[in-house]
């Protein structure tokens, strides 16, 4: 029996998370939710039965194993310790302790070994970090990747339930002649794109941005690893997509990249047709496709990919560490 709390289970990403433990059939009555002071009390579906919403205070996590964590950086380091010290594992989907050299951060396909050597908290990465890396991560396994240009197209779902409702809201306001007020993004999404997610940095790339670097050296074990990102929010409602051109140490062959990335678990190598979100919806399979030689560099490789954000990017990676780290216990 594993028991299980979803800290944040209101949110978008808590919600899926809900829904991934009872794909797995995780018993009910080994799962709490825990959400905002507005939302206790609240019942959530699960199966033919519902959950209630539990509040956080002292003692709430006690007997727990894992606590998947879908709350803000602050929340996260408020109740970090509080499940620390219960002696529950602390999977936390923020980026509060991505970068903390003691804390794993995890793609189970790719590092999965690093969840094992824990010190109570294991971090997910960020949405377009763990999907570009399930496209490259067999790449690197041929030849060490030495850098990567991307360029992401990020669903609203990014931006949790209200990015989905913005999206929506504006779609009928423009339908219906009406003005637009942007409030969840800093420009109107509908119809629009916008080269500008996270806070600006002084190098002149987003927080967002400097995550691929920072986060896909951790993942790939490679600390040379150099990165240029720029990250776009695009009117589609669910599933990132990204355009990659990477350098290798060596000269690879198309066909044996082809065959890694087939062969790679969470990895679909799309050949017939261009890979869209749309398709790569409300599923866990990372879709690659367009693999071409770069023809810049001898030693580059072109491709495309797309994910789910909310399952792959986010929720669905959380509960396969947690799955990771049963089976290896």
């Amino acid at each position: 029996m594993t028991r299980v709390g979803i800290l944040g289970a209101t949110g978008a990403v808590g919600r899926q998370m809900l829904e991934c433990l009872e794909e797995r059939h995780y018993a009910k009555e080994d799962i709490r939710l825990f959400a905002s002071e507005r939302s206790v009390g609240k019942t959530i579906p699960y199966g033919n039965d519902e959950l209630v919403c539990e509040k956080i205070e002292d003692g709430c996590f006690d007997g727990l194993d894992f606590v998947l964590g879908a709350v803000s950086n602050a929340l996260s380091k408020e109740y970090a310790p509080m499940i620390k010290k219960t002696g529950a594992v602390y999977i936390d989907n923020s980026s509060a302790f991505r970068l903390e050299e003691d804390v794993p951060l995890v793609v189970p396909e790719i590092n999965g070994e690093d969840a094992l050597h824990h010190k109570g908290i294991i971090a997910n990465p960020n949405c377009s970090t763990i999907i570009a890396m399930m496209a490259l991560a067999p790449i690197h396994a041929l030849s060490p990747i030495q850098t990567i240009v991307a360029s992401t197209y990020q669903a609203v779902s990014g931006a949790g339930i209200a990015g989905i409702a913005t999206l929506s809201e504006e779609v009928e306001a423009v339908r219906s002649s009406k003005p637009v007020n942007p409030s969840v993004f800093p420009a109107q999404i509908a119809y629009n794109c916008i080269a500008s997610i996270g806070s600006m940095n002084e190098n002149g790339y987003t927080t967002e941005e400097m995550k691929m670097q920072n986060e896909g050296r951790r993942i790939l074990h490679n600390d040379d690893l150099l990165v240029s990102c720029t990250c776009v929010r695009v009117p589609v409602f669910r599933s990132h997509s990204i355009s990659l051109s990477v350098v290798t140490k060596d000269k690879l062959d198309l066909q044996d990249v082809r065959n890694a990335i087939s062969g790679f678990a969470g990895d679909v190598l799309v050949e017939d047709h261009v890979p869209t979100p749309l398709e790569t919806s409300n599923q866990d399979d990372v879709y690659v496709g367009r693999i071409r030689k770069d023809l810049i560099h001898e030693n580059g490789i072109s491709l495309w990919c797309c994910g789910d954000q909310i399952r792959k990017g986010a929720a669905s990676n959380a509960v396969e560490i947690m799955d990771y780290m049963l089976r290896h216990a």
